[in-house]
């Protein structure tokens, strides 16, 4: 299940509990000590016997964390990051000059900047698709097509991927399929089960969980060559998170399953509730029936997630309104955290932005579900 031992279970609950953790063989503590240390001692015979030679290459906090993410994702190995750009880019960075790679068109802005004006000059080839329509993504394929990138359910309009098919046409090519997983997090969604070969996760959202830590991680179904590539990445250049960062999302993790089908329970009410509403012209949430992937969502998600856009009649100036009057949600970017945010998404992303500029992207948090009915509700109507 990873490269170190783990809980010998497949239930997530326990997975999140057990996994990468163990009482600390000095003390017998339960809960794990923070090892900041930066540098760890060699023995009089020049080794180390610990493994462990300097915090940037490895640390016993981030090693746990790594068992912890590959066990949960059912991978062999994993690499933990500073952000969910870092890994983002470790991943791209493991290509070569000239590969291509198929893209989605409705993406995270940030890996879209990423690939158009980091990586693009860098000579990394890629085109953009509609990853919903398999035959777009057919026709995308080049013999220099190495990685196609999947994030489902996208964002921020909410389009679910077929993983398993995607992923099939990426194997035939000789590419790998690798997911961002970050939206339905483990507890919903287990793209490597589904024929991914490697996951990406911000885990600043869902698994953080708290807004108070940034980090990123890539779990790989095995540990390859190419995964190798990642971890020289990781390694060398530096992109690591703090062994205090991985510590609190380990704490985070514990709760994880429940607190994905908190979100999600309040998210499917929520968006019921906005699908009826008059000033709303479009509801982006896989749990609603009306959604065009709802089927493939209900086949490869256990859980609709705690995301949904919302389009809002007016345009740009009325969607802003509506986030100005909001009381109990907060006007902030990110997402995950217990608390709910909402966000004029355009504004956000700027001159390159395709998000409809009458969007609101909601992140749906753990208050009472008939609270945040509420608030919406006066906004809309204000």
């Amino acid at each position: 299940m990873s490269e170190h031992s783990s809980a010998a279970t497949e239930h997530m609950e326990t997975l999140a509990v057990h996994a990468g953790r163990r009482p600390d063989p000095a003390t017998g503590a339960v809960m794990p000590p923070i090892h900041l240390s930066t540098t760890f001692e060699r023995a009089a015979d020049g080794s180390y016997t610990d493994g462990y030679v300097y915090t940037r290459s490895e640390n016993p906090n981030r090693r746990a964390l790594e068992e912890c993410l590959a066990a949960l994702e059912g991978g062999e190995t994993s690499a933990a990051f500073g952000s969910g750009m870092a890994a983002i880019a470790a991943i791209f960075q493991a290509l070569g000059t000239r590969d291509h790679v198929i893209f989605p068109d409705d993406v995270y802005f940030g890996t879209s900047r990423l690939l158009r004006e980091v990586l693009g000059p860098w000579e990394l080839d890629y085109s953009v698709v509609d990853m919903t329509d398999l035959d777009a993504v057919r026709a995308a394929l080049r013999p220099q097509t190495r990685l196609v990138w999947v994030e489902t359910p996208s964002n921020p309009l909410l389009k679910i991927t077929d993983i398993a098919a995607v992923a099939e046409i990426a194997h035939a090519a000789g590419a790998r399929c690798a997911v961002d997983n970050t939206w339905p997090s483990p507890a919903g969604q287990q793209p490597l089960a589904l024929g991914a070969d490697l996951i990406m996760h911000a885990t600043t959202k869902y698994l953080g969980g708290h807004s108070d830590l940034l980090g990123g991680a890539v779990v790989s179904r095995e540990n390859d060559a190419f995964f190798q590539r990642i971890r020289l990445v990781q390694t060398v250049g530096g992109a690591v998170p703090s062994p205090f960062d991985c510590w609190l999302l380990m704490r985070s993790i514990r709760t994880l399953p429940y607190r994905m089908r908190a979100h999600a329970e309040n998210a499917q009410r929520v968006a019921e509730f906005l699908a009826d509403h008059a000033a709303v012209a479009v509801v982006h949430y896989p749990g609603l029936p009306t959604h065009p992937g709802h089927a493939i969502a209900q086949r490869q998600m256990k859980l609709s997630g705690g995301m949904l856009s919302i389009q809002v009649h007016g345009g740009a100036e009325e969607a802003m309104a509506v986030a100005a009057r909001v009381k109990l949600f907060t006007r902030a970017t990110s997402l995950g955290g217990i608390e709910s945010l909402i966000e004029h998404r355009a504004s956000v992303e700027g001159p390159h932005t395709t998000t409809p500029a009458n969007l609101l992207r909601i992140s749906i948090g753990l208050e009472h579900p008939d609270d945040l009915i509420a608030d919406l509700r006066q906004a809309l109507e204000g």
